[in-house]
Order: C-alpha cells, then structure tokens, then sequence
C-alpha cells in the first residue's frame, strides 16, 4: 500500500497521508481550511513497513482503506515531555 505524504504549511508536524497522489478531493472543506495547501514529502510503502515513528501504522492503514486518507495531528506538549524523559 503505497501512501502520499503531505506536510501542512499551518500547523508543524500536522501530516497528511493519502492514497491517491494529490488525491485532496476527497477531504472536507473544512479539513483543507484547517490544513492548508499541502506541501508534498515523500511517498511510503507502508506494505514494507511494521511501525511509524509517532503514530499507529495500523491506524493508518484501516484509515486509508476505509475513508482514503490519515490526518496525523501534532504531538501534545505532555507527550514530547513524556517521550524525552524516556530517552
């Protein structure tokens, strides 16, 4: 499962993952608002992948196949608080 990976120019480590290339279409108006002009990253192979750096690469996949496209959100403050003390 190949995915599209977009970065959003409003919101830092705001991603977008997609099925389709330039696929935006699909989304709510309200999502793109929110978004922005997605700036386009890279493109994933998530067949060859078992995880993803700070999100659930199980969600995204059920995501993708179910309504096209995975939004992952900025992490919380408390979570890069949590996550640091671990490192």
């Amino acid at each position: 499962m190949l995915s599209y990976i977009y970065r959003s120019p409003k919101k830092e480590e705001m991603y977008l993952y997609l099925l389709d290339k330039d696929g935006f279409e699909e989304l709510e108006d309200s999502l793109q608002k929110v978004f922005g002009t997605p700036e386009f990253v890279m493109v994933l192979n998530l067949d060859k992948r078992d995880t993803l750096a700070r999100v659930d690469i199980q969600a995204v996949r059920e995501a993708l196949s179910d309504q096209g496209y995975y939004l992952q959100m900025p992490p919380r403050p408390e979570d890069l608080a949590d996550r640091s003390l671990h490192e």
